[in-house]
Parts: structure tokens; C-alpha cells; sequence
């Protein structure tokens, strides 16, 4: 690998103090920053970008559930829930091959990154093969995956996902849930498979899929044979069903029962924790484990609001995922969080600290350093040490055309709903241009080939 970098000069980069003019970025072959120049002179054959920002990290994805986003929208005979939308979930689940499962994976990675994600985590649980069986390759499905993350040019942080038990007490999977049946074991020894793939854009971790569907006993033995410092995420308090199920089985709400049983610290990132009390919240905060908030589905499924305001008084640290992805988009998920925080507490402008009173800046920032921290990869920032993951806005749209760099982030979330990622770069390569995917045709194709071919089962 030579050391040539490849440049971009830009009048307005956001960089770890926010906004500053006259920005050389440069990365070399491995797609990694190696300087970054401010108070740069644009040469005379360069073109000067307006505005560029660091890619999202999306810290939470089951790929698979794009394909069945806007299909659940239909009412049953009675009450709809979070348990009925899973109950059909786990019937879809059940038709995929994996050549489907990556192109399923490759479609929503596309629109991932041309809505301004350079990153994901993969909470990855259909491991076994329709029959219950494994694949001979234990990690079949995994890899698919990863080829898809490859294909694409997203950064991707697998989780394999440890789901031994249908509910609290250790009560058997259901036959519907064959898919997903693991142990510590396995899990690892998926892991293990998996190695070959970490790089500078691959990371591997773990995530036990929740206290309903792992022992603590497990989840001890999981995550201290994984290597230190590798991420470990789980579902936490999403639903109230949830909560009163843990306290009728061990007397203890979910947050108090993992706290009380694992060491959780900055490894780790507790998924939904839609129900807390605010012992809970301040806890979580004190551990600087990261909350991952999904506003669009949470909001699809019906879970709650998290307590965000509770959450920042207490310093905690959060980031966003895209979940089921009825939303691909970073812009929607921060503005339904602001938006549903000030439906919940009536007033407006929540998410904001001293010192950062522009509400979109506060969030796009703590944002980034969470799915930063919850991918455990050196991303989310453009400095010299970190993956060259950067968004190019479309500066020539009405919504941001002749604007101060310091109004920039607060009108890309909250005017309106066009898309106004214009060019991605991840890793130092070019993967959106012009608002398009590099090979958005393709994938596009391939995506609606598989969606033909499951409907035709229907």
C-alpha cells in the first residue's frame, strides 16, 4: 500500500470544535486521515466543497427487516403491539436464503450511505438455516452480510447476537425462532469464524439479544471470553411487558438486574432502554455505556420515549440506529427525537447543554462521539488517526444556499424532508456521488429480484 493521500479542501468542515473555514483534508490508501490543514489556501485547480461533515454511525440494524418496512402497517382483529409486529417479523424471517439476506443487506446499505451514514452495527441473529440447522459454514449468514457492508462501502461492526431462551426463566425458544437459537459457545466460535474480516472498516463484537433471551450466567461467560474492549450490545427496557416480566422473575427491573450482574462500562451499549426510572437513567449515565435511541422504530412499534432530557442532565452518552428502518435516514432520527421530547414535555428546544444552545449541532455531535464509541472503531471525527468518512452537502439547495455554516446543521434536520447528502466518502473512497450510489442500479436490482421471489412465496 503506497503512502499517496488523495485530498478535499473545503470552506466550511465541522471538525471536533464545529464549524471552521478553509479545511485540506488528506487520507492515504488505507482511507485513513493523515492531516488535516486548516487556515488552507484552495489552489488553483482544487474545487472548494461548502460544506462537509463527518459521517453517522447507525448503531443498531437487523438488515433483514428493511425488506418487510411499510408491509406491517395493516391493523389486526385486535390490539397491535410491539409482540404482534414480532410475531409477524419472525414469519419473514423464516423465507430468507442467504443470497437474499445480502441483497436485502445491500439495498438498505446503499440508502444507508446516501442519507449520510458511513457506518453501521449489526445486530445479527439469523444464523441458522430455515430448518434450524446451521450452515456448514457456522457463519454463513454473518459473512453474507459483511459482503454486503464490503459491496456497499459502509463501515460495518458485527454483532452476532447470543439468543438461547423465548423469555425470562429460561423458557424454551419457540419453533418460529429456530433461526436465532445460539449458546455462548457458539457465538463464539461464530466469532472466531469472523476474524479474517476485521480491517480498518470491519470490527467484531457481540450482542447478547436481551434478558429475556440470554441467561446472566451466559452473558458473564460470553462477554469475558471476548476480547477486551470489543463492543457488546443488548436490548434493554424496550417495553413495558418487558419490565413487569423481569420484575415478576428475578424482583429487579431489567437496567438494575444487568447492572447488578455484569461489569457494564463504555464497552457496551444498552439498545431501546425505553422504560427507566431515573436511578436508571443516572446509572446508565454514571457507567458512560451508550444509550442507542431508535426514534423511528420505536415509534413504528410503539415502545415510549427514552428520557433524553433526564439523560443529558446527567452527562450520558447516546447515539442513533435505524432498527427495523422504516427511516434510513440520520436527519429523521434526530428530529423525531427532538420532536418527541417536546411532544413529551411541551415545550420546545430540548436537546440542548450550556454552551451549545443550537439544538441540531448538540445532537449531530453527541451523536457521532456515541456511535463512534458503540462501533469501537475510530471514526466520527475528521482528524488525523481516523477513518476518512465524510459527507459533502448539496450547498446549491434552497435549504442551505448562501446560509452561515452556523445555521447549517440546524436547517438540515429541521426544514423539511429532501435529501441533502450530495457526495459520501468512506474510507477514502467515493461511495454516493451526485446523490446516487456508485452502484445503486445494481444493487437496486438485485434487491427487487429477491423481493419478487419472496412474494411469490406469499
Amino acid at each position: 500500500m503506497s503512502n499517496k493521500s488523495s485530498t478535499l479542501f473545503a470552506r466550511n468542515a465541522w471538525l471536533e470544535n464545529g464549524w471552521t473555514e478553509n479545511v485540506r483534508l488528506h487520507w492515504n490508501d488505507a482511507g485513513n486521515l493523515t492531516l488535516v490543514e486548516d487556515r488552507a489556501v484552495a489552489g488553483a485547480d482544487e474545487v472548494a466543497e461548502e460544506f462537509v461533515v463527518p459521517g453517522m454511525v447507525n448503531l443498531h440494524s437487523h438488515a433483514f427487516q428493511r425488506a418487510i418496512a411499510g408491509m406491517t402497517e395493516v391493523a389486526g382483529e385486535g390490539p397491535d403491539s410491539f409482540w404482534t409486529w414480532r410475531d409477524l417479523m419472525y414469519r419473514f424471517a423464516l423465507a430468507l436464503n442467504p443470497d437474499q439476506i445480502g441483497a436485502i443487506a445491500a439495498q438498505l446499505y446503499s440508502e444507508c450511505l446516501r442519507h449520510g451514514y458511513t457506518a453501521v452495527c449489526e445486530f445479527h441473529y439469523l444464523h441458522r438455516a430455515t430448518d434450524g440447522a446451521f450452515y456448514t459454514n457456522m457463519a454463513e449468514t454473518a459473512h453474507r452480510v459483511i459482503a454486503a457492508a464490503e459491496h456497499t462501502g459502509i463501515g460495518i461492526t458485527m454483532l452476532p447476537v447470543l439468543y438461547s431462551y423465548a423469555d425470562f426463566g429460561e423458557l424454551p425458544l419457540r419453533h418460529e425462532q429456530r433461526r436465532f437459537a445460539t449458546d455462548p459457545e457458539q457465538i463464539l466460535k461464530i466469532v472466531q469464524l469472523l476474524e479474517p474480516a476485521r480491517n480498518g472498516q470491519t470490527e467484531i463484537g457481540v450482542a447478547p439479544h436481551s434478558l429475556r433471551a440470554a441467561s446472566t450466567a451466559q452473558i458473564n461467560a460470553l462477554v469475558s471470553a471476548l476480547p477486551a474492549g470489543r463492543p457488546v450490545h443488548i436490548h434493554i427496557a424496550e417495553q413495558q411487558k418487558e419490565v413487569d416480566s423481569c420484575i415478576a422473575f428475578s424482583g429487579k427491573r431489567p437496567v438494575e438486574l444487568l447492572y447488578e450482574t455484569q461489569d457494564v462500562n463504555a464497552r457496551w451499549c444498552l439498545v431501546h432502554a425505553t422504560h427507566l426510572t431515573r436511578s436508571e437513567t443516572a446509572r446508565i449515565a454514571r457507567s458512560r455505556a451508550i444509550a442507542g435511541i431508535c426514534t423511528s422504530t420505536e415509534g413504528n412499534l410503539g415502545d415510549g420515549f427514552f428520557p433524553l432530557p433526564e439523560y443529558i442532565e446527567q452527562q450520558g452518552r447516546f447515539g442513533i440506529g435505524s432498527d427495523s428502518h422504516v427511516s434510513q435516514s440520520p436527519i429523521e432520527e434526530l428530529r423525531w427525537l427532538e420532536y418527541g421530547q417536546r411532544l413529551r414535555a411541551q415545550r420546545r428546544n430540548v436537546s440542548s447543554v450550556a454552551g451549545q444552545r443550537h439544538v441540531g449541532d448538540f445532537l449531530w455531535k453527541a451523536s457521532l462521539e456515541g456511535g463512534a464509541q458503540a462501533s469501537g472503531r475510530q471514526v466520527g471525527k475528521l482528524a488525523a488517526g481516523y477513518r476518512a468518512d465524510l459527507l459533502v452537502l448539496d450547498a446549491a439547495h434552497p435549504n442551505l444556499n448562501g446560509i452561515k455554516s452556523a445555521d447549517v446543521i440546524n436547517s438540515w434536520i429541521f426544514s423539511g424532508n429532501d435529501n441533502l447528502v450530495r457526495d459520501v466518502l468512506v474510507g477514502g473512497r467515493w461511495r454516493v456521488k451526485n446523490g446516487r450510489h456508485v452502484l445503486q442500479s445494481e444493487i437496486s436490482q438485485r434487491f427487487t429480484d429477491t423481493m419478487n421471489q419472496l412474494r411469490a412465496l406469499s
